[in-house]
């Protein structure tokens, strides 16, 4: 135990922010640079080696905690780093963006403030590759055999890395422009600069995994044709399927999904683009849904000048405390005050849109909603509550339904999907499609980012079992696994 004290001597601080006035003028990330060194050893030292750590059960991949938060309490930081590293392809990807559910699981979150398990991972990792204890780790010897990996968000990127340390010569394709998937083009630069992607990118490729960007495979390449190329194939192509909202209106110019709306910023940010030809400049911005993706379409709103930013949210507004019926150790729902929504604008609880209003050139000017609530399990709208209010550009955040099918992957490589629409896979993550295996949100839908590297790392388990007959890579997660909630 680092300090069988510091959980009663030393109370929680997180990392600080810059001034919001300051951070909307720029897109660096939001953390004042440096702020969390000093306090970092006091904070890790606030965990109490539990004989049964239950931020392993929130984390799915089953992170060595105690472990790394006591070597970072005696400041060895290079031993910190391995211990992070032995369960967590990407730590400074995590420690930026995940919302941390190891931290809902904490043993001390009982009755009182969990240990800032996320901020001590993110300043390992930083500290890790200020001092150069991050390093390429190539195979001995190659194995002859080869993988396709089709998406390179956190998923594929993880199974490929994997899979490149395991001997095989691994390909990634990528149909955007540059490797990274929704990490590149759909987080916004303030919540991380893409300058940890890249430094990621470029340790791979030493390591010896390969990069293919621009193709997209079912309508470039026949999926038939590339499962002949490779001895296996994993597909981490994401649930890209934006959750649409069909009402009266929605053809009206000026309404986007968020995913068409946050690439375009990141490009600007790029230099691909002076100004995103999508943007809230001097507009009454309306951002349709309250979780993380709708927050930050409400960040970039603020940071290209909106007249205003309003956030509507169907559910009613979440407690600040744990709700009798979410109880430690779950993950439960928390009223969330982002560095987004500390910026500005207005957040809304329990609504519904009802339909747009535009103007004679078929540009939106009002949304109309009216306020709902839930009875008998059902969501029913309160009459006499309808009004509107203006949006000149409206952005649906509302989630993901599922992979893409319209691009063929699908349908040429012949894969069965489940009830909910992913693609099915077995306890070894493989399709009904010899040698073709699924990690990420294509198989498990939408979910978080520790889920997604964790499923990249267990598929990779089971493509290196089915090449070689045996494999020594870990599987933290099975398909099935599921979060711990209620």
């Amino acid at each position: 135990m680092a300090d069988p004290k510091g959980f009663l001597t030393t109370g929680r601080e997180v990392a600080r922010t810059r001034p919001a006035e300051e951070r909307v003028k720029d897109w660096n990330e939001v953390y004042v640079p440096g702020s969390l060194l000093p306090i970092i050893s006091k904070q890790a030292g606030r965990c109490m080696d539990c004989g049964i750590p239950f931020c392993h059960n929130g984390c799915p991949l089953g992170n060595l905690i105690p472990e790394w938060n006591d070597y970072a309490y005696r400041e060895d930081w290079t031993a910190a780093s391995e211990r992070l590293h032995a369960t967590n392809n990407f730590p400074e990807f995590t420690g930026r963006l995940c919302p941390a559910p190891c931290e809902s699981a904490c043993v001390l979150a009982i009755n009182q403030p969990a240990v800032t398990i996320k901020n001590v991972e993110v300043s390992i990792i930083d500290k890790a590759w200020d001092s150069g204890d991050v390093t390429p780790q190539p195979p001995e010897r190659l194995s002859g055999k080869t993988v396709a990996v089709i998406g390179s968000g956190p998923a594929g990127l993880a199974a490929a890395q994997q899979l490149t340390r395991a001997g095989h010569t691994v390909a990634v394709y990528e149909r955007a422009d540059r490797i990274g998937g929704l990490l590149r083009y759909g987080i916004p630069e303030f919540k991380m600069e893409k300058s940890h992607i890249n430094r990621r990118i470029e340790q791979m490729r030493a390591e010896g995994t390969k990069f293919r960007t621009e193709i997209e495979i079912g309508r470039d390449i026949d999926a038939a044709k590339l499962r002949k190329r490779y001895d296996a194939v994993v597909i981490a192509a994401g649930a890209t399927v934006s959750r649409d909202l069909p009402v009266p209106g929605r053809e009206l110019n000026g309404i986007h999904f968020a995913m068409e709306y946050l690439p375009l910023s990141n490009k600007v940010q790029e230099g691909d683009l002076t100004v995103s030809p999508i943007s809230a400049e001097g507009k009454h911005v309306v951002v349709i849904g309250g979780g993380d993706t709708g927050a930050d379409c409400v960040g970039t709103a603020h940071r290209q000048g909106a007249a205003s930013v309003t956030q509507l949210e169907i559910m009613p507004k979440p407690g600040e405390e744990r709700a009798a019926h979410q109880p430690w150790p779950t993950f439960p729902m928390l009223y969330k005050v982002t560095s987004a929504h500390e910026e500005g604008g207005e957040r809304v609880y329990s609504v519904s849109t009802t339909h747009f209003e535009g103007d004679e050139d078929g540009n939106v000017q009002f949304l109309h909603l009216i306020e709902v609530e839930f009875k008998g399990g059902k969501l029913e709208q309160k009459p006499g509550t309808e009004r509107k209010i203006p949006a000149q550009l409206v952005t649906l955040a509302m989630g993901f339904t599922g992979t893409d099918q319209e691009n063929g992957l699908v349908e040429q490589f012949g894969l069965e999907l489940d009830e909910r629409g992913n693609i099915a896979r077995d306890a070894d993550f493989a399709t009904n499609v010899p040698g073709v295996y699924v990690a990420g949100d294509a198989g498990r839908g939408q979910s978080l980012i520790v889920w997604a590297i964790a499923e990249g790392r267990s598929a990779a388990r089971g493509v290196d079992r089915m090449l070689t007959g045996a494999s020594d890579l870990p599987a933290p997660i099975r398909p099935t696994d599921r979060a711990l909630t209620v």
